[in-house]
């Protein structure tokens, strides 16, 4: 899986090429009105900054056809894809409840690094292979947990 540093990209963009990837992996193309309606941006906004994309040779964006990934915006998109599962995933261990993880998740992803990603990733499969050792963490936790697993 390609590693790409969060510095690569802004916050925006990352927010703009996971949407793309996420439209395409779902419904097979992206146009700029499904973008502007999954970010909650007016579609003017969203049109310049994946003009802006374009030019950056990070999308590949024809008026009226839609959006396409290129190879580098591509990997940038699959890496905070996966920096956003794996923390999902990670937090969703501990019972916590969608709301907070989400609200936590697009704080994070675009902040952590490589090196913090794999010790999540690392302390995520050793608690899944220890329930024991999980569910005295969440006990622990007591009432901060809202949901439970």
């Amino acid at each position: 899986m390609p590693r790409v540093s969060p510095s690569t990209a802004s916050r925006a963009r990352e927010d703009y090429l996971e949407q793309i990837h996420k439209l395409i992996e779902e419904k097979g193309y992206a146009r700029v009105v499904d973008v502007a309606q999954n970010l909650g941006i007016a579609q003017a906004s969203v049109t310049n900054m994946i003009q802006r994309l374009d030019a950056d040779g990070l999308v590949n964006y024809e008026k009226y056809r839609g959006v396409v990934l290129t190879e580098a915006g591509l990997d940038i998109a699959v890496a905070i894809t996966d920096r956003h599962e794996t923390l999902t995933r990670f937090l969703e261990l501990f019972g916590l409840d969608d709301e907070t993880i989400y609200d936590d998740v697009e704080g994070m992803e675009h902040h952590v690094s490589e090196l913090t990603l794999e010790a999540f990733r690392a302390l995520q499969e050793e608690l899944e292979r220890q329930p024991a050792m999980l569910n005295r963490i969440r006990k622990r936790m007591g009432s901060h947990s809202k949901k439970r697993a």
